[in-house]
This record gives C-alpha cells, structure tokens and sequence, in this order.
C-alpha cells in the first residue's frame, strides 16, 4: 500500500496524538520526535508489506496456467502466498 506524504504525516500525528493522550504513557522525547519514530516504523511496515505483496503476486504468476486476479481461486492462492511471505519475515 502506498501513502502520499501528506497521510503518512498526518496518520503519524494522529498515532503521537492518541499516545500523548494515554495517562500511563510518558513522553522522553517532545512530541515531534516520537511523531517522526512513528513514522518511520509505519513506513518499514508498508516497505515490508509492498514486497510481501509483490512475492505474493510473482508466486501466482509463476503458476503453470494464468490464474486471472480477482477470482476466487487468485485469491485463496494470494492470501496463502501472503501468510506464507509474512511469516518468513516473522512478523
């Protein structure tokens, strides 16, 4: 999934927000640096997901016959393939 900079920016000040918000939660840093550790680690997650995604895809393409996207059968494979890709990164 790919995220403009705007939503990246803001989906990070809403997550230092809600933290910022939670009493037993205490801040070391000032806000901004926890907003931008924020969004850093959201964009390695969608960097992962994107090559998950992509190794997914490539294993239903490399299947013997063409197996069009959207089907039924594309997408039990998809969400194997996925479960597999994401559990080879441990995540």
């Amino acid at each position: 999934m790919r995220l403009s900079r705007d939503k990246m920016n803001k989906l990070a000040h809403t997550v230092a927000d809600k933290l910022a918000d939670i009493e037993s939660v205490e801040f070391v840093e000032d806000r901004n640096t926890i907003r931008m550790e924020v969004r850093k680690i959201l964009e390695e997650l969608l960097g992962k997901e994107a090559k998950i995604d992509a190794a997914a895809r490539q294993k239903i393409e490399s299947q013997k016959r063409t197996i069009m996207e959207g089907t039924p059968e594309w997408e039990i494979l998809y969400r194997k393939y996925y479960n597999e890709e994401v559990k080879k990164l441990g995540i």
